[in-house]
């Protein structure tokens, strides 16, 4: 290669691989979306098909009275009492074996591998979750499949961001990439899609993440309306428009989903402690919990079949004003108990559609009492319903933004979205006042994971040295630019740092100070390294973490910090992440 064209070889390298993180990531994340949406498709097929197995009907919960299974028309309506038990049989010692993530709503699990683990989710568990869930839902299990998609979408994200060797800080934005295509295929949803990776999962509304998730929502979206059509999952009525005084209505409705949100989280938690309790004092193994938990969750069914499954066509019913009030009541109380006892034995499900549920339902026999005190209100009952979906999702996940996306995208009615505003920020204000943690972030608080203190105190005495990772590439200062590039698209940007002849830290080269030396330096390959290097601290392994941890966050350009012994020699790196994990250390 002449003089002349390696300088041009060398602008053209750092600007395409450099200039632009977005671009970097589209590829990548127009993949993880596609494979979402193709999962979302197969998730769907595998749930239909089991619960036509365990079932012997496309959707129990849509049937009328208590109709016997037709593969085993003998049992009657008791054939539900033992499909969970059976549908535990199989999938309790699977989660056991290969997957113990898989058990539980999933959620969770995909926010502490993002903010806790580097993105880093086992591609199994995708696997694992989907045959799991898929179960669960089909014989019976009252849980949602939303969840579930957004693990088995991470953990797709997070496969396939490890094999191209990404970073930690674009391997969990993959990851999140993941979650929204699962997201979007799901409820035909694109927007709602990203919002909630970004909202929920990344907390971060940076240029880069939003670009890289909205490609993926978008491609997964393509993908399931192809399949499925371009129409909402649900077929929810058209509402009219709302007067000004109603408003206050819907503000009262919002207080009341708020407190819904919130007790609904305080069951569940209860509800498995007491499983957990109970399964304890048994002694038995835990892949059997599941068949013996099933049974209750089976007679539970037996007396309310409507709460069979996800029960998506129960929720249209009640938004279309079909039930009484006092049945309305008893099905918000029975979806938190079925739901929390389904989970509470080991299943595998998600908790978005149950609240959708508890949030209809709850919507709407709000509507039925606001028309008995006014019957001009009676063709309101519908909108109440619809609003309550969003304010309870709100209240208990504390994400108003996604809540009001969502049913906005799902309903399509312009005359509702002032009113979901209205619900989902008073919903998410009471949620907050009530309680600490959402549905979503408790469950690792009683880990000992706290995602919801951004001023973590790190144990006392905890030192940089014990915190920090390994050393990514290293190179001599003696090497030249054209040398550090190289270097850089071998190891996907991670920083390269270089020692001097006595081993001692000599600078850090990150992929933004070599892309600002690039531009218009035609003599940019034969410049020493450590005319490029970035301006950094240096943070020795003997200083206490809580003292570094502000400079570590503010380490945008390297995305950390090196570490050196009292010599002055690199002897770790000392990332966000690896902050974070050492503030708040897991407990198991």
């Amino acid at each position: 290669m002449s003089a002349r064209t390696a300088p041009h070889r060398h602008l053209h390298i750092a600007s395409t691989r450099f200039g632009s993180a977005a671009v970097r990531l589209a590829l990548p994340a127009l993949v993880i979306g596609a494979g979402a949406g193709l999962a979302a498709v197969a998730f769907r097929w595998l749930i239909e098909h089991a619960t036509w197995l365990f079932s012997g009907h496309a959707d129990y919960s849509a049937v009328t009275g208590h109709p016997a299974n037709p593969w085993v028309p003998w049992l009657g309506a008791g054939f539900v009492v033992l499909a969970p038990a059976v549908g535990g049989l199989l999938y309790g010692p699977l989660i056991q074996r290969f997957a113990r993530e898989a058990r539980g709503h999933g959620v969770p699990e995909v926010m502490f591998a993002i903010a806790q683990n580097g993105g880093r989710i086992r591609g199994s568990v995708a696997v694992v979750k989907a045959l799991a869930s898929a179960i669960c839902i089909g014989a019976g299990g009252s849980v949602g499949r939303e969840g579930p998609i957004i693990q088995i979408g991470s953990a797709l994200g997070s496969t396939i961001g490890r094999w191209l060797r990404m970073p930690e800080v674009r391997l969990r934005t993959l990851v999140a990439c993941g979650a929204a295509g699962g997201i979007s295929a799901t409820f035909n949803a694109p927007v709602a899609g990203v919002f909630f990776a970004l909202e929920l999962l990344l907390r971060d509304f940076t240029p880069t993440s939003f670009g890289a998730v909205a490609i993926a929502s978008v491609t997964a979206a393509l993908i399931g309306r192809a399949v499925f059509g371009d129409t909402a999952f649900l077929h929810l009525p058209s509402i009219g428009g709302v007067t000004p005084p109603e408003y206050l209505l819907f503000a009262l409705l919002g207080l009341v989903a708020g407190m819904i949100g919130i007790g609904f989280t305080r069951v569940l938690y209860l509800v498995e402690d007491a499983c957990d309790l109970l399964w304890t004092a048994t002694r038995g193994p835990e892949w059997l919990r599941p068949v013996v938990g099933g049974v209750v969750l089976g007679a539970l069914l037996l007396a309310l079949p409507q709460l069979y499954g996800v029960g998506y066509p129960v929720l249209e019913r009640g938004v279309a004003g079909q039930y009484a009030i006092g049945f309305l009541a008893v099905l918000v109380v029975g979806k938190v108990l079925a739901t929390s006892l389904t989970l509470g034995i080991g299943g595998s499900g998600g908790v978005f559609a149950p609240s959708l549920f508890v949030g209809a339902m709850a919507g709407a026999g709000f509507g039925e009492v606001v028309a008995m005190v006014d019957p001009g209100m009676r063709g309101q009952v519908g909108a109440f319903a619809v609003v309550g979906m969003a304010a309870v999702f709100a209240g208990s996940t504390r994400a108003p933004i996604t809540a009001g996306i969502m049913l906005f995208e799902l309903t399509g009615d312009t005359a509702l979205l002032l009113p979901i505003v209205v619900a989902v920020v008073i919903a998410t204000a009471v949620s907050k006042v009530l309680s600490r943690d959402t549905i979503y972030t408790l469950k690792l608080s009683r880990r000992g994971v706290d995602l919801t203190d951004s001023a973590a105190r790190a144990p006392a005495g905890a030192t940089v040295g014990a915190s920090a990772r390994p050393l990514g590439p290293v190179l001599p200062s003696t090497a030249t630019a054209a040398q550090v590039l190289e270097v850089l698209e071998d190891h996907e940007g991670d920083p390269v740092v270089l020692v001097d002849a006595d081993g001692e830290f000599a600078g850090v080269v990150s992929a933004r100070s070599v892309g600002d030396a690039v531009l218009g330096d035609r003599d940019f390959a034969a410049r020493p390294a450590t005319e490029v290097v970035a301006e950094v601290r240096v943070v020795r392994s003997s200083a206490l973490l809580e003292d570094v941890v502000p400079d570590v966050v503010g380490a945008t350009e390297t995305g950390g910090l090196p570490v050196v012994d009292g010599s002055g020699r690199p002897v770790g790196w000392l990332g966000p992440a690896d902050a974070l994990r050492a503030l708040v250390p897991v407990t198991t």
